[in-house]
């Protein structure tokens, strides 16, 4: 019973990991993306006419 639950607890621990690491590529990715997009608006500023 106790090996059940210690197999369970492993599982649960290692799809935390997965998870997290996944969110950290995506965050990284967006603001990278980000970063690029705002820097293309402020070079082209200067060509914005309102």
């Amino acid at each position: 019973m106790e090996e059940k639950v210690y197999k369970t607890m492993n599982g649960a621990g290692a799809l935390n990991i997965v998870i997290g690491v996944i969110a950290l590529v995506t965050g990284v990715a967006a603001g990278v993306l980000l970063i690029i997009s705002g820097s293309k608006l402020i070079a082209g500023k200067s060509k914005l006419m309102f």
